[in-house]
């Protein structure tokens, strides 16, 4: 593809991550399991607040992956980046369909989550790639921890969103060991703090917004 070709992609993935239309590229995940009608009005916008969290996080991920594709110094790294941004893409439209299926909406706030993970992502990009990599090891990692306390928190009943966030999960452990076999190098705990503290930021105003 042409850099003009490239450009259009990754503005239109930029701009599905933003107001929604995203496409997957795979089935999303308890698609043949019914609605549970059952569910009462507090369950559904319980599990609505988790799923949009959720889908911030994969808008949050469109941005980190695009940007670290930029400035990556290796082509084979840029492949394996843009194989995951592409899985983080089925995400994005399973998490999305799902928060219209509860009758909800995506954040209110996905351009700011957009544009400053996607200034985090530059950042860690130009540090090099082993940081690049280390970064996106270590955020799966604070993801997947994450994805598993939805796994608790989400109503028993509500299997639908428990199978996606079950193949989230298991799609995010596949990222951050790609990342690490490619060279990924564990993060100054202080880092690893601020990334914890900014995830609290964005989940807690995620879930109501």
């Amino acid at each position: 593809m042409s850099p003009i070709d490239r450009a259009i992609i990754e503005f239109d993935t930029a701009l599905r991550s933003i107001v929604g239309g995203a496409n997957a590229g795979r089935p999303t995940p308890g698609s043949e399991v019914g609605e549970n009608n059952d569910l009462d009005a507090a369950q559904r916008q319980h599990a609505a607040g988790l799923m949009r969290v959720n889908h911030v996080g994969e808008v949050c991920a469109q941005a980190l992956y695009q940007s670290q594709k930029l400035v990556a110094r290796n082509s084979q790294i840029q492949e394996m980046l843009d194989h995951s941004a592409q899985e983080e893409m089925d995400h994005l439209a399973w998490c999305e369909t799902r928060l219209q299926e509860l009758g909800s909406h995506t954040s209110y706030l996905n351009p700011l989550w957009y544009a400053g993970s996607l200034a985090i992502g530059l950042a860690a990009g130009l540090a090099g790639d082993k940081w690049s990599l280390g970064f996106v090891v270590e955020t799966e990692k604070q993801v997947e921890n994450h994805l598993e306390s939805h796994l608790e928190k989400l109503p028993k009943e509500d299997q639908r969103s428990r199978a996606i966030v079950d193949q989230m999960r298991i799609d995010e452990i596949e990222h951050g060991q790609a990342a690490k076999d490619a060279g990924g190098v564990v993060l100054p705990e202080p880092i690893q703090k601020i990334m914890q503290a900014m995830s609290k930021v964005m989940t807690t105003t995620a879930y109501k917004i």
